[in-house]
């Protein structure tokens, strides 16, 4: 099966009426829990961007800290909160602020329950990289997340792999004047 392509998708859609453009959106809403939450953000504003947030932090925050039962630590799961969540969000500081929440998770697990291994640590300096990154080219959001960012790099003293120097390898690489913040 061959899926339809963009431009054809238009004309089809433009040769349609009002009524089932209409019942055409609302039966995708009813059938994909993305158009659900895409169209929810674009008629419902920022409050149900806040609440998708809150959703897409906890779903992260379960993988390494449930309310109940052990830890699951599905790497996989809790990335997947986050892309889930910047398919609707967009590019925004929102999807930064969950990626650092994500390394916070991680970081806080590995100091509550032991060393991991150099997968786990490399997957959190990855994302920490990003974050960097972001950091990095808006002063804005470093100056928003320059003491979550720290905190990462302090609580890591003293884990396994190398975790802790690559993350102060990273945070220092951030170009705005740590070192005068600092003091």
């Amino acid at each position: 099966m061959s899926k339809l392509k963009i431009t054809d998708l238009k004309k089809s859609l433009k040769q349609l009426e009002h009524k089932e453009l209409v019942q055409l959106i609302t039966d995708l809403y009813k059938i994909n829990h993305d158009v659900k939450d895409y169209l929810s953000v674009q008629f419902g504003g920022e409050e149900v961007l806040k609440d998708l947030f809150n959703n897409a932090k906890k779903k992260i925050q379960d993988e390494f800290f449930p309310d109940r039962g052990m830890p699951k630590m599905r790497l996989t799961e809790a990335k997947k909160a986050i892309t889930e969540f910047k398919k609707i969000a967009g590019d925004s500081n929102q999807v930064i602020d969950l990626m650092l929440f994500y390394v916070e998770m991680g970081t806080e697990f590995t100091s509550a329950y032991g060393d991991i291994d150099l997968k786990f640590y490399n997957n959190m300096l990855s994302m920490f990289d990003k974050v960097a990154g972001a950091c990095d080219r808006d002063e804005l959001l470093y100056k928003e997340l320059k003491d979550r960012l720290y905190s990462c790099v302090t609580m890591s003293y003293g884990i396994g792999w190398g975790y802790h120097d690559g993350l102060c390898e990273i945070y220092y690489s951030i170009s705005w004047d740590i070192e005068e913040e600092e003091e």
